[in-house]
């Protein structure tokens, strides 16, 4: 018999697929196997019972992986898993950004026990129109999730440029044929209007959208980051925002700026 311990919620369809041999326990010291999503495991103390840790997720980053190899724990992760779900937030964000959906709502809500309500919506509105993100230019890595969102956004009426120089033969078969092949992130910065990160948290792309990344981007750019917040350079962000270089950020990360 075996136990497992969850960190993070897990849906039941997933556990339910364990078999008789495992049971769920309450207590991460008794278990042989932990799962997680995103708690953060690198200050956690790990009982010598834990023989694996699973990752519902595609990076393992909040993971010690050389501090569990060192202890024989074998690490999993699911890459492409969870693709189609954030590559509907990823449109979803385009789309928020776009319309400034969110900026009518609150404006909406601050004016609701006003009356007359109907004359201010109709004066107001221009300000919240935005634009439409057919003929707008997407630029992308086309990881898993990266292709998933480059093909949505080719039907949505969008120009696509893809950057991947590791791309293999069967990811590009499935990529539409209008997807643009830039040959360098400098390419995509100085030519989209929108632009998408989907690449792993590396020591080597750790804040890879800095000072220098922005500078090269358009004016107005949205920028779009479902991947890592520490893939993003807060503070060359904030400075980007108030300067206008970067008309919206969309990300589902919740660290304040």
């Amino acid at each position: 018999m075996f136990q497992y311990h969850c960190l993070n919620p897990i849906a039941e369809r997933g556990l339910n697929m364990f078999s008789e041999d495992y049971t769920k326990t309450e207590n991460i010291n008794e278990a042989d196997a932990v799962l997680v999503r995103s708690a953060k495991m690198h200050d956690m103390e790990l009982g010598d019972s834990v023989k694996a840790i699973a990752r519902a997720g595609a990076g393992v980053n909040n993971i010690p992986v050389d501090a569990c190899a060192e202890q024989g724990i074998v690490v999993f992760n699911t890459p492409g898993a969870n693709a189609n779900g954030v590559k509907e937030l990823v449109i979803a964000g385009m789309l928020l950004a776009s319309r400034d959906i969110v900026g009518g709502i609150e404006w909406v809500a601050g004016q609701k026990d006003k009356e007359n309500i109907d004359k201010l919506a109709e004066k107001q509105k221009k300000q919240f129109a935005g634009c439409e993100i057919s003929g707008k230019k997407l630029g992308i890595g086309l990881g898993a999730i990266g292709a998933m969102v480059a093909n949505s956004a080719t039907h949505l009426g969008m120009e696509v440029y893809g950057y991947d120089p590791y791309i293999s033969i069967d990811a590009a078969w499935n990529l539409s044929r209008t997807i643009k092949h830039s040959k360098s992130l400098d390419e995509i910065y100085s030519q989209c209007d929108y632009i998408t990160i989907h690449v792993p948290l590396l020591d080597s792309t750790r804040k890879m959208i800095n000072k220098e990344a922005f500078d090269k981007m358009k004016d107005g750019v949205v920028l779009l980051n479902f991947a890592r917040d520490l893939l993003v350079d807060e503070e060359a962000l904030i400075n980007a925002l108030e300067s206008g270089k970067v008309k919206k950020y969309v990300t589902d990360f919740a660290n304040p700026l």
